[in-house]
């Protein structure tokens, strides 16, 4: 019986230039296919382009288990380099350890903080390494890393990595030119650490079989190889693998992990899957899985959070880069909430009742956004009511294949790269994918979202104890006949019912089947009266004075709510 291995994947991010590819190099024993900057332009522009793996094994530590065995460190390099956040996105899904590579002689960079925020997102622990400590002078090093090993703690304090280890190295000492001889400082000591920090990821070997595909080569005489990470389930010799991508399905005829044969894989390991006739062109990267297991959507529903360090709002009809599974696609999106009764109620994590009402927002509601009016409304102590959780309708420009509940990223990525500022602007989960072309017609009926609609009017006159004509409510083109039998009230107090139009102004005739009071009654009556005394002449000072004394007119509220995919567009009122 072969020793066990236990796999976890240790994700390396930080900013460009923070030296992650060097640590990846002096931390691992094993390089696999894709590691250590070995494509072709990544080597040209000395940036690492795309995630490279290798991998690193030592004695099992004890807290893992008793018996014989080892650990693997899986190593994902992630490039550092700003337009390629949507590689470390991708690469952040399947790491379950977190080093944030810092350059000790710079501090916390753009990138690295947007590295955080993905961290904070799609991973549970995290090591943070000062690199680089051999450009520090050697009388000043120790002092220069307690202090920025402080700054560090304080940058740290509020997120989920509080108290986290700070080791500091010098993976490469002497920089990429120095001769190979030279030895790297503290990389034994981040070794002990990452074995402290190790811990039994969950690991589920049942349901779909779905990999990231990172790299795709082929090997003469053997048939295309595609290495990559697996996200859930596992694969044996002979499965059947679907490409979804390409809407192919290959048999798997050989597996590899780390250059060592194996028949069986399951979820978090890192292999290569051969397949044969399979153009290795066809996949750089993106996603196989058990046939027919993904779903290709136009639009979805997903729960969602905004990243505290994104500057500014989220405006509903707003574009964003949408990152969902391995893709990065534009989409557009529509903010809603629950409706205004149910925002303190708990919601069912990762379901989506299509039976509810939600209340359609301008924009996410978070405690920097403009309350919607309708809070205000609501809000006598001056605080912002926030609801417990908030959707976004997410409408593609081109259709993505993910599985189902998986991690969705916002973003804005055409923001300058060199703008001190996180372009990351919110991440939450998808819960329900449309995958009908046509779903505008066939699915977003469903969607119970609506506005709330307030509309004003006034009194102009009485007619009888039981009627009155309004004004002001509807443009002269409106067409009164679809409001008839809609209830509205009395800035007085009484309620009515919308008759029917009066005239071709847009005046309307509205019942008030209690009748009118005869406080109400007589307010009216008296403000006809001077506005008939006024007439045409002149208003004497006596008139005007008399005027302003005059209560406020009579106002009549119509409030009413109209879903937003209704295609009928009916008004309802509770």
């Amino acid at each position: 019986m072969a020793a066990r291995v236990l796999n976890v994947n240790v994700g390396v991010l930080g900013h460009i230039d923070s030296g992650k590819t060097a640590l990846a190099r002096a931390l691992s024993t094993t390089g696999s296919t894709a590691a250590f900057d070995r494509a072709p332009q990544s080597r040209a522009r000395g940036i690492t382009l795309d995630l490279g793996f290798s991998c690193l094994r030592t004695a099992l530590p004890p807290q893992l288990g008793p018996g014989p065995g080892e650990l693997q460190f899986t190593l994902v390099d992630c490039p550092g380099h700003a337009s390629l956040i949507r590689t470390i996105i991708g690469g952040a899904q399947i790491i379950d350890l977190m080093m944030l590579v810092i350059d000790v002689t710079k501090g916390m960079q753009t990138q690295s903080a947007e590295c955080l925020v993905i961290g904070q997102i799609a991973c549970q622990k995290m090591v943070v390494v000062l690199n680089k400590i051999d450009l520090l002078p050697e009388a000043k090093r120790q002092s220069a890393i307690e202090k920025m090993t402080k700054k560090m703690q304080k940058t740290l304090e509020n997120t989920k990595f509080s108290g986290c280890p700070i080791v500091a190295v010098a993976a490469k000492p002497g920089g990429p030119e120095a001769p190979e001889s030279e030895n790297p400082l503290g990389v034994s000591e981040l070794i002990e650490v990452l074995k402290s920090q190790a811990y039994l990821p969950s690991r589920d070997p049942s349901g779909h079989f779905l990999m990231a595909v990172d790299h795709c080569f082929s090997i003469k005489g053997q048939g295309t190889v595609m290495t990559g990470t697996i996200l859930s389930g596992s694969v044996s010799l002979g499965d059947n693998v679907e490409i979804p991508a390409l809407k192919v399905t290959k048999k798997v005829k050989s597996m590899q992990m780390f250059h060592t044969p194996v028949t069986y894989a399951m979820q978090g390991d890192r292999v290569g899957v051969c397949v044969t006739q399979f153009d290795p062109k066809l996949l750089e990267r993106g996603l196989i899985c058990t046939p027919d297991s993904l779903h290709t959507i136009h639009a979805a529903i997903i729960s969602l959070k905004k990243i505290q360090y994104f500057r500014g709002a989220l405006q509903t009809k707003a574009k964003f880069h949408i990152t969902v599974g391995h893709e990065t696609v534009m989409g557009r999106v529509m903010f809603f909430s629950p409706a205004l009764a149910d925002f303190n109620e708990e919601i069912q994590e990762n379901v989506f009742d299509f039976e509810k009402d939600y209340l359609y927002q301008e924009e996410y509601l978070s405690k920097d956004s403009v309350s919607s009016a309708e809070n205000k409304e609501n809000d006598q102590a001056g605080e912002v009511q926030l609801p417990k959780q908030q959707w976004a309708l997410l409408e593609f420009e081109k259709p993505v294949t993910c599985p189902k509940l998986c991690l969705v990223i916002g973003s804005k990525l055409d923001t300058d790269i060199h703008a001190n500022t996180c372009r990351l602007a919110f991440h939450g989960v998808l819960l329900q994918g449309m995958e009908d072309k046509n779903y505008t017609e066939t699915f977003l009926p469903k969607l119970k979202v609506y506005k709330q609609k307030h509309k004003e009017g006034q009194v102009e006159r009485v007619m009888d104890d039981y009627s009155v004509i309004g004004r002001s409510l509807f443009k002269k083109e409106t067409n009164i006949q679809i409001f008839v039998g809609l209830k509205v009230k009395l800035s007085t107090g009484e309620d009515g019912i919308i008759d029917g139009g009066f005239g071709q102004s847009g005046k309307f005739k509205v019942r008030i089947p209690d009748g009118l009071k005869p406080d109400t009654k007589m307010l009216l009556t008296a403000a006809s009266k001077k506005k008939s005394k006024g007439g045409k002449g002149e208003m004497t000072k006596e008139d005007e004075s008399s005027k302003n004394d005059s209560a406020q007119p009579v106002t009549i509220s119509l409030i009413f709510k109209r879903y937003v995919f209704d295609t009928q567009k009916k008004m309802i009122q509770s």
